[in-house]
């Protein structure tokens, strides 16, 4: 395993470009199997996930070409389905969680589909039952072999459109349905259906190559049959979790950092959440400007309580930032409930937190209140392990503001959602080192 070592306490400068987005990637670029066609995606952020989720399709026989850097061609005009019916196949999956999207494409344009328990995040359970109550709702069978450890859909003919009603408004249960749906005979309806930016992305590409999705940004989809789609060209958003993450970067390192190229129409509420913790961030044009600050001060509600920051499903705030918001309020002024609702484990990496210094109740699995230093006093360093993704870049942050050298282990979590993210920091000012 590799591990991070991070000397505290630099102020930061500069500009910085988010990479493409993680989460849209592995949504479309599953969805090129649903074409024999050329599909080019550019703005693809390689690392490891995507990249595994690429070697994971030229497996499967999908022709795959790197034109350039972060764009490819792919093309799924020969997928060996024997392969995608074996063992091996099922067994690859199990230990990516991206790959559960590639079971809506190869139910839809083949008849049948694996699906594993998922890999990934040590982040507590995640729930398959969406995709799969979506799947079976348009006419697939569905059995679980204990064996593999696995669910095989199967269909003898084309899907069948219908009404369904999503217990969650699940964004990769949302984007694995409507990609099953669109080579359905007739209309499907998804009411509470997942609408974040990503989610609009793969709609939209869909479009492009001849699907017929209305609704398309709101929570009611309507996906009207096609016999065939053509392929097209698309280009990925940036990653909103990584402007996130860089404006948490700059405020807890109080320094004065430019994002390049945000695409601030799809951020919703992040800038505002950031501004409820004290940030004076400003939109210039499609960049976020973060000035140095000395202080950062956490509002209150209106009726003096306490804030409250919490997820909810698009336009709400996503998961992914409150770890990050977290160690940035643990050096505000004031204080703040920290509510994770979707996933029972990830505020656990707050012990390392407390270690370091910083004031915060863990009050349940779900949720934290953490008392600002205001920088009065710093964190400390630690020796710590990245337990997730998002955990990781949250202790990333915390270490690039202590006081001494930290080391952060299991970097491969951080790996799997930012690329080459220490040279990208250290030409900030920041010092992080590989081993």
């Amino acid at each position: 395993m590799g591990r991070f070592i991070i000397e505290g306490g630099h102020r930061l400068s500069g500009e910085i470009t988010p990479q493409g987005a993680k989460n849209e990637a592995l949504e479309v670029i599953s969805a090129v199997l649903l074409t024999a066609e050329p599909v080019v995606l550019s703005n693809i952020p390689e690392i490891l996930d995507v990249k595994n989720l690429i070697a994971l399709l030229q497996e499967m026989g999908v022709k795959v070409e790197r034109l350039e850097k972060g764009t490819y061609r792919f093309q799924a005009d020969a997928v060996n389905t024997e392969y995608t019916d074996s063992e091996e196949f099922v067994r690859r999956c199990a230990a990516l969680r991206g790959s559960v999207m590639v079971a809506g494409p190869l139910l839809s344009r083949f008849g049948h589909a694996w699906f594993a328990k998922p890999g990934g995040d040590k982040i507590g359970r995640r729930r398959v039952d969406t995709h799969l109550d979506g799947m079976v709702k348009l006419g697939a069978r569905m059995e679980y072999d204990a064996a593999r450890r696995a669910f095989h859909l199967t269909s003898d003919g084309p899907l069948t459109g219908c009404y369904m009603l999503l217990d969650e408004a699940s964004v990769t249960g949302t984007a694995n349905i409507v990609m099953a749906a669109v080579l359905a005979k007739g209309t499907t309806t998804i009411y509470n259906a997942a609408c974040e930016p990503y989610l609009q992305q793969l709609c939209k590409m869909l479009n492009r190559m001849g699907a017929s999705i209305d609704g398309v940004g709101s929570n009611l989809l309507r996906i009207h049959g096609v016999e065939r789609l053509r392929g097209t060209d698309h280009r990925i958003l940036p990653d909103m979790i990584e402007v996130g993450s860089f404006i948490g970067m700059a405020a807890i390192n109080r320094s004065d950092i430019t994002i390049k190229d945000v695409s601030w129409n799809d951020l919703g509420i992040i800038p505002d959440a950031f501004r409820r913790l004290g940030v004076n961030l400003e939109q210039r044009g499609d960049d976020i400007h973060v000035p140095a600050q000395e202080s950062y001060e956490i509002e209150s509600f209106l009726d003096g309580s306490i804030m409250t920051l919490a997820d909810a499903p698009w336009p709400g705030l996503t998961p992914d930032l409150l770890s990050v918001m977290l160690v940035v309020a643990t050096q505000c002024k004031g204080s703040v409930l920290i509510h994770q609702k979707m996933f029972e484990s990830r505020l656990f990496f707050v012990d390392r937190l407390i270690d370091m210094g910083a004031q915060i109740i863990l009050c349940d699995p779900h949720r934290a209140v953490v008392i600002g230093h205001d920088h009065r006093i710093t964190l400390k360093a630690a020796r710590m392990v990245s337990p997730d993704i998002r955990a990781g870049i949250a202790m990333l942050l915390a270490a690039m503001s202590a006081t001494g050298t930290s080391t952060i282990d299991n970097i491969e979590q951080i790996d799997r959602g930012y690329e080459d993210i220490e040279s990208r920091l250290n030409a900030l000012g920041a010092h992080i080192f590989r081993e």
